[in-house]
């Protein structure tokens, strides 16, 4: 083991401590391949959902846990990523992931106090991790661990806003100079908080510490 490994290893540790005195069910990975595994092969078996879907992710599609999770059997799949279908049914389909067994996201910053801390376009996955789906697993890669809630809100408005614009191709003035500006666009994906302190009922929010750099 490298010995950024050893680091990492170190702090996911001592944030695992907190995450668990906050009611979370936490878990760490050495890799993103090791995270979907631990999911699929643990946590899905014990939680058995009847269906299951997912709040945007890039944590979550480049494990390849998506992929493996359309592929089970006797599982209703709520594909949110599908972007196929109009308008009307993609938003169809995250009303519907409201109600699923099994919501499955990242989050965009988990504070050494063991708070989750995340931004939406439309709230649907700040949503379902504060009530809806029976149980919530979250994968967070090492890349994302804040010292406390102003640095968490200052790297999401400064660095994952604008990446994930530019991702999305969203015509907003963050995708074109990298700054956020707080705009009135029409394509801004920035619109509701949510900070999960606890959680409740305690156990519901499954959090992999993954000992990886992923998403943004």
């Amino acid at each position: 083991m490298s010995p950024i490994q050893n680091f990492w290893n170190i702090r996911l540790g001592e944030l695992k401590e907190v995450l668990d005195d906050n009611g979370f069910t936490t878990h760490v990975a050495n890799s993103s391949h090791a995270a979907a595994a631990l999911v699929l092969d643990k946590i899905i078996p014990q939680l058995s959902p009847k269906s299951i879907s997912f709040g945007g992710s890039m944590t979550v599609v480049d494990s390849g846990l998506f992929g493996q999770i359309k592929q089970l059997k006797n599982v209703k799949v709520i594909d949110t990523y599908d972007m196929k279908p109009a308008p009307e049914e993609r938003i169809e389909r995250r009303r519907q992931s409201l109600l699923s067994d099994l919501f499955i996201t990242s989050a965009n910053a988990v504070t050494n106090e063991g708070e989750l801390v995340n931004l939406d376009g439309t709230g649907n996955r700040v949503a379902a991790m504060a009530f809806g789906p029976k149980n919530v697993i979250v994968l967070v890669g090492r890349n994302k661990i804040c010292g406390d809630l102003e640095a968490a809100t200052r790297r999401i408005k400064e660095y994952v806003a604008p990446v994930n614009a530019m991702r999305l191709k969203r015509k907003t003035p963050c995708a074109v100079t990298g700054t956020c500006a707080d705009c009135s666009s029409p394509e801004r994906i920035c619109s509701v908080w949510g900070i999960t302190e606890k959680s409740s009922p305690k156990g519901r929010i499954h959090v992999v510490l993954i000992n990886e750099d992923l998403g943004f």
